[in-house]
């Protein structure tokens, strides 16, 4: 009787299993070696694509030897894995940077230090996976659902389950090289919009500088101690009563000249903003946004309210177009204070009296605008997106001739499109430094290259040798900032005695005097995608060495970046040769280590305190030959502001070089553009990095000749 019943059970759920897969309705070529697999049941109207630049069209058959195939079920989509596979991506994770055998739950979460869920959930939704095979040819898999989910990469499957029950479309991508997948995807969802060139120097932060004096203060003291800086930040306190779009009339009386007076020292500023408005019938933002009815409500149709930092918020529903609409208006104003920067933070959204922190699950949104109306467990994973998109617009409605610069806490996949990120309230520990490295490649790895880690921890108190192994190599991530949270010690450079203010100095001069290369990488992450911060495989995507590897980076692909913290790292081969940008920088053993790729050409500008000071006017070029003698490189240059050079404002310079007969030749074989370079480079130098050698001399941008034998 038991093994009937058994039996019977089996059959019964055999059945209950077939009953929920659900069969492809239609797949096909959307681009280049990418599928859209569209299940039986997926309905475009309900289920919004908020990942996407675009709606693609299929302009092809699936091809008959395409291997990469999901199967559906309610829900859910499951994707089979065959041979030896290296799976990367999830966006915003903790753990390693090899994902496979991992699970992480996409529920965008106010997480400090990590902590809730294990950090299985942080603040950002990437349902999007790579998978690099033994030979080095990769695959990615997008799951297009920004429903609560679960995300799961085994070795034999990735798997996605949401909460929703929605059909949803799977986009993979089939390519020669991890490099071309990431391309892929960037042709799915779009590339971040380049920045202004002073989103690239170091940035310092802390909750909060209290008063406009205070920030003075710090500002003076980067200037007087000549470390480089360009951006102090205000986190809430500049506020009235935590009111977003305010100022405390005390400690902030006068903003637009506090940022007349950083502009004069070559500072620039960046400004909080949440989305939670006190919910105060005096208070401008919240009256006017009552009258436009723009809030989030409840089930029984009242406007919902949860607390942040002012006590009860109203909440925009960015669904809707008029709330957008209305929250870009609300920049207009407050940029007119002569504010660079915005920081869209508590976007979740965060509520410190909600469910799982944020608002209960049934919470509806309205919707509009093609966007369906729908709850919270669907739209709570947009919701930092939608603000940062309205943010956006409204920044740059205020200052149309100016390129935005915005960070955002919580983002969604194609949320780079309006906002770089940071990872989040990190600890002073160095577990969390540590993981800082494969946290910020992942992130570039699943479509945002803009991205670093608060320097030195924010949460509890930093010491000194922390601080300096962490400026040691967080001086080169795409964003550099340092932070520290409300009581906690002081975390500015020069804190911690002046053996560690003069590595704080010598590793803010190493990026500054690398700011014409990381340009380039900018500028080549919005045209391709391609991360600037790279996980040492793509080297070589064939070398399993190199797989796991987690502490050592690329800058690019030429500079490698290997972390003091470093132990015995897995290394690309070939030629590479030690790079010396800082006199005493290999001596201080705080600094990473960096290394020259053979075959390449560095372009380096001069030391500066500021990127607005010309860093090309003594431009070096660092070449590492490769083993048959040949090197080449890229220098890309605008302006730095505004939107020139995208009517031809640019120059875009390609160098090679050639020894013979103990001679090396280095010539500019094309330029691009119509950006004057030539009157920003006063004096080229080249230098010549061979068997651990360095030969050097003058020679003209146009090129020159270096004697590179004794």
């Amino acid at each position: 009787m038991l093994k009937v019943s058994t039996c019977l059970l089996f059959m019964l759920l055999c059945c209950a299993a077939q009953a929920q897969n659900i069969k492809v309705r239609q797949s096909g070529l959307v681009g280049n070696s990418i599928v859209v697999f569209i299940p039986e049941g997926f309905d475009a109207s309900k289920t919004p694509s908020l990942m996407l630049q675009r709606e693609p069209a299929i302009k092809g058959k699936l091809p008959a030897n395409w291997k990469i195939v999901p199967a559906f079920s309610k829900g859910a989509a499951t994707v089979p894995l065959d041979g030896d596979i290296s799976l990367y991506g999830g966006g915003e994770v903790t753990g390693p940077l090899l994902r496979n055998g991992q699970t992480i739950k996409l529920w965008n979460t106010d997480n400090g230090a990590y902590g809730t869920d294990s950090g299985k959930r942080l603040y950002q939704t990437h349902p999007w996976v790579i998978g690099v095979r033994k030979n080095g040819t990769a695959f990615g898999i997008l799951f297009e659902s920004q429903w609560k989910s679960t995300l799961t990469t085994n070795s034999d499957k990735v798997s996605f389950n949401t909460e929703g029950g929605t059909p949803f479309r799977v986009f993979v991508i089939d390519r020669s090289s991890p490099q071309e997948v990431v391309k892929g995807l960037a042709e799915l969802t779009g590339t971040m919009e380049m920045p202004p060139r002073w989103a690239l120097g170091y940035q310092q932060c802390r909750f909060s500088y209290l008063s406009d004096q205070r920030v003075r203060e710090i500002a003076d003291t980067f200037r007087l101690r000549q470390i480089p800086c360009d951006v102090i930040w205000m986190d809430i306190d500049y506020m009235d009563g935590f009111r977003v779009f305010t100022f405390n009339k005390a400690a902030f009386p006068n903003p637009k000249q506090l940022n007349a007076d950083l502009h004069a020292k070559n500072f620039r500023s960046v400004f909080m903003i949440d989305p939670g408005v006190k919910a105060d019938p005096s208070y401008e933002v919240y009256k006017s946004g009552s009258a436009q009815d723009v809030w989030v409500k409840d089930t029984a149709g009242n406007e919902y309210h949860g607390k942040v930092w002012p006590g009860d918020c109203a909440f925009p529903d960015f669904t809707i177009p008029r709330t957008r609409q209305w929250w870009a208006g609300l920049y207009r104003n407050f940029m007119a204070n002569d504010i660079d920067g915005i920081w869209n933070d508590m976007n979740e959204p965060a509520v410190m009296d909600g469910n799982l922190g944020t608002m209960p699950f049934n919470t509806p949104h309205r919707g509009g605008g093609g966007l369906p109306a729908g709850p919270h467990l669907l739209y709570h994973n947009a919701y930092g997106r939608l603000m940062v998109q309205a943010t956006r617009e409204g920044v740059m409605a205020a200052n149309p001739d100016k390129r935005p610069f915005i960070l955002t806490r919580a983002n969604l996949l194609g949320g780079q499109r309006f906002a770089a990120t940071w990872t989040g309230d990190n600890l002073a520990a160095t577990p969390f430094m540590k993981v800082s490295v494969p946290m910020s490649i992942t992130l570039g790895l699943s479509g945002q290259p803009f991205s670093g880690p608060d320097i030195g921890g924010f949460l509890e108190n930093t010491s000194g040798e922390l601080w300096a192994d962490w400026i040691g190599f967080g001086n080169l991530l795409p964003f550099a900032r340092g932070h520290a949270c409300a009581g906690t010690n002081n975390k500015e450079p020069w804190q911690f005695g002046p053996e560690i203010e003069k590595t704080s100095r010598i590793a803010l001069e190493r990026r500054y005097r690398l700011l014409p290369y990381l340009y380039t990488l900018f500028y080549r992450a919005h045209q391709t995608g391609l991360p600037i911060m790279e996980p040492v495989f793509f080297n070589d995507p064939a070398d399993s060495r190199l797989r796991a590897e987690e502490q050592a980076f690329l800058l690019g692909d030429d500079l490698l970046v290997i972390p003091s913290f470093a132990q015995n790292p897995a290394l690309p081969k070939g030629v590479w040769e030690q790079l010396q940008l800082i006199d005493g920088d290999s001596q201080d053993p705080h600094q990473a280590r960096l290394l020259l790729k053979g075959g390449s050409i560095l372009p380096v500008g001069k030391k500066i305190q500021y990127t607005n000071d010309n860093s090309l006017e003594e431009l070096t070029l660092f070449i590492c030959l490769d083993s048959t003698g040949k090197a080449s490189g890229d220098l890309y240059w605008d302006a730095g502001e505004g939107w020139a050079f995208k009517k031809g404002g640019y120059s875009d310079l390609h160098f090679q070089a050639k020894e013979e007969k103990g001679v090396t030749k280095i010539s500019l074989m094309s330029r691009k553009g119509q950006y004057e370079i030539d009157k920003d480079v006063h004096s080229v130098k080249a230098v010549v990095l061979k068997n651990g050698q360095r030969y050097e001399g003058v020679i003209q941008l146009k090129g020159g000749e270096i004697k590179t034998a004794n």
